[in-house]
């Protein structure tokens, strides 16, 4: 009855996911069904994790995440957990032997209990290292099935492309960060003033990121390839949508891709990928 409890647990982190992400569940869908079931793990543990220090103000946060954690470090000695989400996702890393990164997320998200204005980049690199990059290296482990050499290759392009898909959501999310979370990432946000130069700054380094991630992405296994690619394709749209906005739009507003443009960027990706134009 165990692998029939592990199975609800996977189950459940897909459900998690569907239920917390469109974009990101729509990606996953385009994954081959032998790795789908370890990335929903991988999802589902970090959106809870996420969800204690974004949303449950009238919570003990700091509380919350400590209990969180503990059970995690429970879940990996035991190898199980009642928690589903837990469950499931302590086989990844296990499997996966993805240990460090967990560590390095989990600092992250304690870095938002405590700490909102990052004022130099160097403050700021920790920071996306582990609340983006490691994930972006967590799922690479999957990718490759643990090839080590295959990992490290394709490595420096992961992490440049979850920097990428990080600093996309922090620009887009702009207002809620700043009225009610009270939280400002980039240091050029002197004020909390978004200019024309400040936002042209911002946009050619996320460019720079999805320049090097791409020369990676092109040699992902296919198992994987067209996930994250069209991942890569929808978060390049939404940048070059939020290049086109003006800084007062930016401030006042997130922006979003339309479901028809989806469709739109799943379609053109499914296209080139089958005759091996990307």
């Amino acid at each position: 009855m165990k692998a029939l409890f592990d199975q609800t647990s996977f189950k459940c982190s897909k459900l998690v996911t569907h239920a917390y992400s469109t974009s990101f569940s729509l990606g996953i869908r385009l994954f081959s069904p032998t790795i789908r079931p370890e990335i929903y793990a991988i999802y589902g543990f970090v959106r809870f994790a996420d969800e204690i220090v974004d949303t449950f103000h009238d919570q003990n946060q700091e509380a919350l995440l400590n209990e969180f954690e503990e059970q995690y470090h429970q879940a990996l000695e035991r190898r199980f957990s009642m928690n589903p989400i837990l469950n499931s996702f302590q086989k990844v890393v296990h499997e996966y032997e993805i240990y460090e990164y967990v560590e390095a997320f989990m600092k992250s998200m304690r870095a938002d209990l405590d700490k909102s204005i990052y004022k130099s980049v160097k403050e700021l690199k920790e920071y996306i290292y582990g609340s983006a990059e490691v994930v972006g290296l967590m799922c690479l482990k999957v990718f490759v099935n643990n090839d080590i050499e295959k990992f490290e290759h394709l490595k420096p392009a992961a992490i440049r492309l979850g920097s990428a898909f990080q600093k996309v959501n922090f620009i887009r999310d702009l207002k809620d960060d700043l009225n009610e979370l009270g939280r400002s990432y980039f240091p050029e946000l002197a004020g909390n003033q978004l200019t024309d130069a400040v936002k042209k700054c911002i946009i050619e380094d996320i460019e720079k990121d999805f320049e090097i991630a791409y020369k990676g992405l092109i040699q992902l296994p296919m198992e994987s390839r067209l996930g994250v690619f069209v991942a890569y394709k929808y978060y390049y749209n939404l940048l070059k949508k939020i290049k086109a906005s003006q800084p007062e739009v930016i401030l006042e507003n997130r922006i979003r891709i339309s479901n028809p443009i989806k469709l739109y960027i799943l379609t053109k990706a499914y296209i080139r990928l089958k005759f091996n134009i990307i």
